[in-house]
């Protein structure tokens, strides 16, 4: 008797059944050729979204209602189950327009280092329990001006957990869930990024408390460049934006006449929105693309999960995660990083759903940052500012529009 398994014929159903049902069997192994060669998969027809991606159309309107009136410019992309669901732009924004992303550029951050801890194993064995402050991951930063940072580990620079001070006029600190203001103090100097984020003050011992602070991120860049050889944007080039097929991208090295010698760690990528969608939805298949692991399962899992490095607040390896479920009405499995001007790139790996919301002031669009060229842009929301007592812009809290988008995404699955 032959050994061959019966496979039983699908002859009989109609042709528009047949094709629905190759499309979900493949689903789960479909991954976007670059836009150069077509480009995601698209559903516009409210019909075709809810029976192929299980989503309502009017509650994506609903999600893109409230991103347009929280930022000057932005606009909100959605793919679910491989298709591009929505997409939809306002101001200068536009599909492959190069604005600087702001902090949402820590998240590329974080998922090199996740790679590099995984190629280059043998230089940096301990991982993220490393001490990155010695002469062999970080030589510019000795002698040392403070020896409590001889105890800061990678993963406490990748949490937000080393003890930097706050930025901003209003830092604040977070011990163990309890926030507290701190006073300021000098951040980077993009003239000398390196040495002016190895010198921030600490205002706590490493690991005992949590402060939202850029150098953190910019400092582990400094250890890849060591533990790599290469530069920042160089190592995410060859493991995530080649084998992915971004279209121009790059980073805002460009500050009026001085050239950054080295990409920000701490934010200012500047990708097309596609492909800022490319890169997460990598990450909610565990790092997979085409039938190549681009980084690290375990890595990724982490990035959603509470931290050992970070016991203080929802924060770890530069993404916010809501396994509390502080973002009241999205899964508990969402992650994501937001960035200055209202930018967010969201990950929900049970809806296999990604989100991005562009946002950003006028100055975030200037082509003179990248020196990419930058497709013709609309000038109708120039000098934008919202209207008043809106709970959703800016200027606000920020965190409104930026988790209600997230819930309202989530809240349009219906399947």
């Amino acid at each position: 008797m032959s050994s061959t398994p019966v496979r039983p014929s699908l002859s009989w159903l109609p042709l528009t059944a047949l094709v629905l049902l190759t499309v979900r069997l493949t689903a789960a192994d479909y991954f976007p050729p670059p836009d150069s060669e077509g480009g995601w998969r698209t559903l516009k027809d409210a019909a075709q979204i809810r029976e192929l991606a299980g989503m309502k159309l009017s509650g994506l309107e609903d999600a893109y209602n409230i991103t347009e009136r929280s930022t000057a410019n932005g606009g909100l992309v959605v793919v679910r189950k491989g298709y591009l669901v929505f997409e939809k732009y306002f101001g200068r924004a536009s599909r492959n327009a190069n604005p600087d992303m702001a902090s949402t550029g820590k998240a590329f951050t974080s998922i090199a280092c996740g790679i590099m801890l995984k190629e280059f194993k043998d230089k940096i064995p301990q991982g993220l329990d490393t001490k990155v402050f010695t002469d062999k991951f970080l030589p510019e930063a000795l002698p040392l001006d403070d020896p409590r940072r001889a105890e800061i580990t990678l993963g406490q620079l990748l949490c937000m957990t080393a003890g930097y001070n706050g930025e901003g006029q209003s830092p604040t600190g977070i011990v163990m869930g309890k926030a507290s203001p701190m006073k300021p103090a000098l951040g980077q100097n993009i003239k000398d990024l390196d040495l002016s984020s190895l010198h921030v003050p600490l205002w706590t011992n490493p690991g005992a408390g949590y402060s939202y602070s850029s150098p953190a991120p910019h400092i582990a860049s400094i250890v890849l460049r060591h533990v790599t050889g290469m530069e920042l944007q160089d190592y995410i080039g060859e493991r995530l934006a080649k084998p992915m097929g971004w279209g121009l991208w790059g980073y805002c090295l460009h500050r009026g006449d001085f050239d950054m010698p080295h990409a920000n760690g701490a934010g200012s990528i500047a990708l097309h929105a596609t492909d800022a969608l490319r890169f997460a939805y990598c990450l909610a298949h565990e790092g997979q693309w085409n039938g190549k692991q681009l980084v690290p399962s375990d890595y990724i899992k982490l990035c959603h999960s509470p931290s050992p490095f970070n016991p203080h607040c929802p924060f770890s390896l530069q993404f916010e995660h809501n396994t509390d479920g502080h973002v009241i009405g999205a899964p508990r499995d969402a992650f994501f990083k937001s960035g200055a001007g209202g930018f967010c790139l969201y990950v929900v790996p049970s809806l296999d759903l990604v989100i991005y919301k562009l946002g950003g002031k006028d100055g975030q669009y200037d082509h003179a940052l990248t020196g990419l060229p930058q497709p013709e842009q609309s000038h109708d929301r120039d000098n934008w500012q919202p209207l008043p007592h809106t709970p959703f812009d800016e200027g606000s809290s920020g965190g409104d529009a930026l988790w209600r988008v997230l819930q309202m995404v989530s809240g349009a699955v219906c399947d």
